[in-house]
């Protein structure tokens, strides 16, 4: 038998996909908790949102699961109602709407103020920067620009997001006032792309000046970049990253292959000499620097070749963090032209060969950490340890630091100077200093 719950209905926001997702997420909650309803994030409601990706087929894949298993809720009258937002809604809504019709009602992600309607709520454009922020109170995405400009062959987003929109600098720097008051020490600037940020409303990249202006709110401690492309990178973030101490030496540039043939067809404006260029130019500024990429293996056209170039490459370059993913032939990318011509198997046999490598490095460079000493971000206590980053470590996706929590007490959110005792491929192990 269905049942109808009594009263108020909690709203459960379920999301799926990257950090730019789960901002998005949040200003959702935001706007609903104003207009006095009851949220909450990936738990129980009778009313469901699903924030999906719809980025890469896998992606793609745990979206739909996830759809279907909440339509199957409800249908059994687990969930009363089912609304489906985000990029894999924006993208194939038409054939979304057919395929699963029990969905309430689909959305795409410029469609808010329409979700926020069929929530039984209005937009509020004054509540413009506030958030129900969902990652721990201590550090939190900050959201720069929407949609992206690049033309890449591999990459759906544009088609998703739209064209690159700005925010200006003094809304970012409100919404980090507001973060820092609610006890945020670590913001981590976002986009599709930072390096374009500024073009399209002050007529210069204007990321440095964005990051001069955080600097100054009170209470934020550590600044973090995330996903900058490499064609056109302004060279004045170097000077703001060496010389401002709030801003991490870290940066997350991905910059997905290193053959120059690949390059050019993937639509990336560089070469292999220009690449190598940029990351001297990084580590001469700042020789400090943590370094995370990202490389796609299995592109349409890439030979044994290609990769074994690209395998030398990543020994050379001894990136601090690395991530490798497997092609994925997208629909209505310039890409989805080529011929698909990599099998799966030989793309993840890439992609574990490269990883490989990657795991060899970490180890030496953290064994090069034993006896150094590190300002380490408290971010949670797990089993018999503290578990925090240093900065140049990114939460889930980077290095965690373990302090065995028998002889200390810590807190989330607290700074504490460690002495490294030991290290394995992507954790280390140290004591605090009093």
């Amino acid at each position: 038998m269905r049942t109808k719950s009594v009263g108020k209905k909690k709203i459960n926001i379920v999301t799926l996909g990257c950090s730019k997702n789960i901002y998005d997420s949040e200003v959702l909650m935001g706007q609903l908790k104003a207009n006095g309803k009851e949220v909450a994030h990936e738990k129980k409601g009778e009313i469901v949102v699903i924030n999906t990706c719809g980025f890469i087929e896998n992606a793609k894949e745990e979206s739909i699961n996830t759809i279907l298993n909440f339509v199957e809720q409800k249908e059994k009258g687990l969930v009363e109602k089912v609304f489906v937002t985000g990029c894999l809604s924006e993208r194939y809504k038409p054939e979304l709407e057919k395929e699963i019709p029990n969905v309430n009602q689909y959305f795409g992600t410029r469609d808010l103020p329409l979700l926020l309607k069929a929530l039984g709520a209005d937009y509020k454009h004054e509540l413009v920067g506030e958030r129900l922020t969902t990652t721990p109170r201590h550090y939190a995405y900050l959201k720069i620009a929407e949609g992206c400009d690049r033309p890449c062959s591999f990459c759906a987003i544009p088609l998703m997001r739209g064209a690159h929109r700005s925010t200006p600098v003094e809304d970012l720097v409100k919404e980090a006032e507001k973060l820092a008051a609610k006890g945020t020490k670590e913001l981590i600037l976002i986009a599709q792309d930072l390096t374009y940020y500024g073009l399209d409303i002050y007529g210069k990249r204007a990321l440095a000046d964005l990051l001069k202006a955080l600097v100054q709110v009170n209470g934020i401690e550590w600044i973090r970049l995330h996903y900058a492309f490499p064609t056109g990178f302004p060279e004045d973030v170097l000077d703001v990253i060496k010389n401002e101490s709030k801003v991490c030496n870290y940066i997350d540039i991905p910059l997905q292959h290193i053959s120059t043939k690949i390059l050019k067809s993937m639509r990336r404006g560089t070469t292999k000499e220009k690449t190598n260029a940029l990351l001297e130019q990084f580590r001469e500024k700042v020789p400090n620097m943590a370094i995370r990429t990202t490389l796609i293996c299995g592109y349409p056209g890439e030979t044994e070749e290609d990769f074994q170039e690209l395998k030398e490459w990543v020994k050379l370059q001894r990136f601090d963090r690395l991530g490798c993913f497997t092609y994925s032939h997208e629909e209505n990318t310039h890409a989805f032209h080529l011929c698909d011509d990599i099998p799966q198997e030989v793309k993840e046999r890439r992609v574990e060969e490269i990883m490989e490598i990657q795991s060899q490095i970490s180890y030496e460079l953290n064994q090069a950490k034993i006896g150094s000493k590190m300002k380490v971000l408290i971010d949670r206590k797990e089993g018999d340890y503290f578990v925090g980053r240093t900065e140049f470590d990114s939460p889930d996706v980077d290095n965690e630091v373990l302090i065995p929590a028998q002889e200390v007490y810590l807190s989330p959110g607290e700074f504490v100077e460690v002495e490294i005792e030991e290290a394995s491929e992507f954790d280390l192990i140290g004591k605090m200093i009093p």
